[in-house]
């Protein structure tokens, strides 16, 4: 069965002509945003596949400080399916939504203070096709896995470097967060393995940055119990019992296990409530604020500021609304009758714990060997994880670290930002290969989003080499 997404979209292909393997624009000004913008965003499509069947639009900002010399970032957002519009609004982009003065039917955009542009140039992607303005001229071409994804991303690369040549001579790093975790890592292997056998152009890779990042899904989600123990989410009782019947396996449980299965549903209704992606926030349904939206009439609603007790899904909100407004597609340069509708995470990939769902399957299950391959390279690393994320938490990222069993050079302490404790740092080295790892103190799902100041001297500090 197709999916919905491509149900909708590709009869409207039928009428899309057929375009340019690779086209960009200089957008000036946007919707929402009170004079010319003052910095450079281009946005266009880069053609990947067979025959270019799949369209990947992406946004780019250049450096504000030094476009020349800073670093360029490949910015992955996670999902799958999540569009690279999220992480630019409300992640390390240059603009966000105007919460305080937004009032009427349409959002207002502001500056963001510490945009990771502040100090990189970087290219936000919207990929699998199905992710934000990305799109695929077959139903066909909509069908996705870990490994094709980042076989594209990857020619998506090379096509646009050789239509930016003047950023060739960049240091790129290879970034993301969530679930792009995978496409990271393999993502960064495939491009040191593309140098070691001449592959043109020759990228100028030193490293990757992920956050709050999916590695081992073993790891990651069996972490969940025992991160939510350490945070007193549930009782010491509670646990010893469920670590006891389930043998300290809770994200692949043998189906006959009932006393395993049992205390599970125990653990699970003392987090229902619990806002995952950071333990501390009020949690509200995203789905069910988004359906009084769909049902109110355009004409007939003041929809801003929104009104009752404040919960970051509502934030999310504004999103949609400036995403799918025809002055605002006009002024991205977003091809017409590509895409119905824009979403922030595309639920026909988004991964849910599931093998696979009709559109897309989760065929890499663990990158760890690939952070193990690229310890062999010359390349800097640089794991972070905010430290109230239960999605990702950060003790599964620091037990794969220690898997990988790197000597230590920097033992745990902390760093800071204004004289105040930030988080905790390690570093290791090997040889050639480096990674520093960071938690956010406060940081959520993910850390820049919750602590954008101490995340902004985080990675200005990394980029430049000094300690955090």
């Amino acid at each position: 069965m197709l999916s919905l997404l491509r149900v909708i979209v590709f009869p409207l292909l039928l009428l899309v002509p057929n375009y340019a393997v690779l086209s960009h624009f200089i957008v000036e000004t946007l919707p929402g945003f009170n004079g010319k913008l003052p910095f450079k965003l281009e946005t266009g499509y880069v053609g990947v596949g067979e025959e270019e069947k799949v369209q990947l639009y992406y946004y780019f900002v250049e450096s504000e400080r030094d476009p020349e010399n800073d670093p360029l970032m490949l910015w992955l957002t996670g999902g799958p399916g999540c569009s690279g519009l999220s992480s630019f609004v409300y992640e390390i982009g240059p603009l966000t939504f105007d919460y305080a003065n937004s009032i009427g039917d349409f959002p207002k955009l502001e500056l963001k203070s510490n945009s990771w542009t502040k100090v990189a140039n970087i290219i936000f992607i919207d990929q699998p096709a199905g992710s934000g303005y990305s799109y695929a001229k077959t139903s066909e071409a909509y069908n996705f896995n870990d490994t094709l994804a980042v076989a594209l991303t990857y020619e998506f690369l090379r096509k646009w470097l050789m239509d930016h040549p003047e950023f060739l001579k960049n240091p790129l790093y290879v970034s993301g967060d969530s679930y792009s975790g995978i496409f990271v890592a393999l993502l960064t292997r495939r491009i040191y393995d593309g140098i070691e056998v001449g592959e043109k152009p020759r990228v100028n890779i030193k490293g990757y940055i992920q956050g709050n990042a999916l590695t081992d899904h073993y790891i990651d989600f069996n972490g969940r119990v025992i991160y939510a123990h350490r945070m007193g989410l549930i009782s010491d009782k509670i646990y010893q019992s469920t670590k006891a019947n389930c043998n300290g396996n809770y994200a692949e449980v043998d189906p006959n296990n009932v006393s395993c299965l049992n205390d599970l549903q125990r653990v699970d209704r003392c987090l229902k409530n619990i806002r995952r992606a950071h333990i501390l926030e009020p949690w509200c349904d995203l789905p069910f604020l988004m359906s009084i939206l769909k049902e109110t009439p355009a004409n007939a609603r003041s929809l801003f500021p929104i009104e009752g007790p404040w919960c970051r899904e509502k934030n999310y909100i504004y999103s949609y609304v400036w995403a799918n407004d025809k002055a605002v597609k006009k002024a991205l340069n977003v091809r017409e009758g590509t895409t119905l509708e824009w979403v922030r995470c595309n639920d026909s990939m988004h991964y849910r714990g599931k093998e696979r769902t009709e559109s897309y399957v989760y065929d890499v299950k663990s990158v760890i060997d690939d952070h193990r391959h690229l310890i062999s390279k010359s390349c800097r690393a640089l794991i972070y994880s905010g430290d109230h994320d239960m999605v990702v938490p950060h003790s599964s990222t620091e037990e794969w670290i220690d898997s990988l069993k790197l000597p230590i050079t920097d033992d745990w302490e902390p760093w800071f930002v204004d004289g105040q404790v930030a988080g905790y740092k390690v570093k290791y080295s090997q040889n050639d290969y480096e990674m520093t790892y960071a938690t956010v103190k406060g940081g959520g799902h993910t850390a820049p989003e919750y602590k954008p100041e101490q995340c902004l001297a985080m990675v200005d500090r990394w980029f430049s080499g000094y300690p955090l």
